[in-house]
C-alpha cells in the first residue's frame, strides 16, 4: 500500500512539476511555489490507514497569539481537508489526515491545493496579527534610511502611517 501511494505522490508531482522528494520509506516532502508565503514545504506521511498532511506556515507570533489563534479557528471551519493547529512551541502549521481509501491523483492534488491555498492566502494577515510592531517598526526604519519597502508593500495599509491613522508612529 505505501509503494502504491508513493509512485501516486511522486506522479501527480511530477505531472504538476512539483518539486518532490522521499524523506524516508513512507514519506515525501512536496515544495508548493506561492505568492505571499513564497514556498510551503508539504510533508506527506503515508500510515497503514491514512495519509498525513503537514506544512509548516509560521514560526511562533511575537505578539496577540490569542487574536491569531482565533482568527486560525474561525478559518478552520472553512477549510477542506487540513486545518491550523500550533506546535509546543507555538509555530503555526497546516496539518490533516485522509484515509488511504479512495486516495487519487484528483483528491491528492485537491489536498495539495488546499495547502498552497489556505498557507498563501492567509499568510499576511497572518503576519499582521502576529508580528505587525516588527512590521511597522521595520517600515519606519526603511523610511528613515532611504531603503526600500518592496518586499513590504503587502503590508503599506496598516505600516504606513500616511495610509493608517492607527499605525504607531
Amino acid at each position: 500500500m505505501v509503494s502504491d501511494v508513493g509512485e501516486l505522490i511522486e506522479r501527480v508531482c511530477a505531472e504538476r512539476e512539483l518539486p518532490c522528494e522521499p524523506t524516508g520509506d513512507s514519506s515525501w516532502v512536496v515544495t508548493l511555489p506561492g505568492t505571499h508565503k513564497l514556498k510551503t514545504a508539504c510533508n506527506l506521511i503515508v500510515g497503514e490507514h491514512a495519509l498525513r498532511i503537514e506544512a509548516f506556515v509560521m514560526r511562533h507570533p511575537d505578539e496577540k497569539h490569542e487574536e491569531l489563534w482565533a482568527w486560525l479557528l474561525r478559518r478552520n471551519a472553512r477549510m477542506y481537508g487540513v486545518g491550523f493547529s500550533i506546535d509546543g512551541s507555538g509555530d503555526v502549521y497546516l496539518t490533516g489526515r485522509v484515509t488511504l481509501k479512495g486516495l487519487d491523483a484528483d483528491e491528492l492534488d485537491r489536498l495539495l491545493g488546499a495547502v498552497l491555498t489556505y498557507a498563501d492566502e492567509s499568510f499576511d494577515s497572518m503576519l499582521e496579527i502576529g508580528f505587525g510592531s516588527s512590521i511597522r517598526r521595520e517600515w519606519e526604519w526603511r523610511v528613515k534610511r532611504g531603503e526600500s519597502l518592496a518586499n513590504l508593500q503587502a503590508f503599506a495599509h496598516f505600516a504606513d502611517p500616511k495610509l493608517d491613522s492607527k499605525a504607531e508612529g
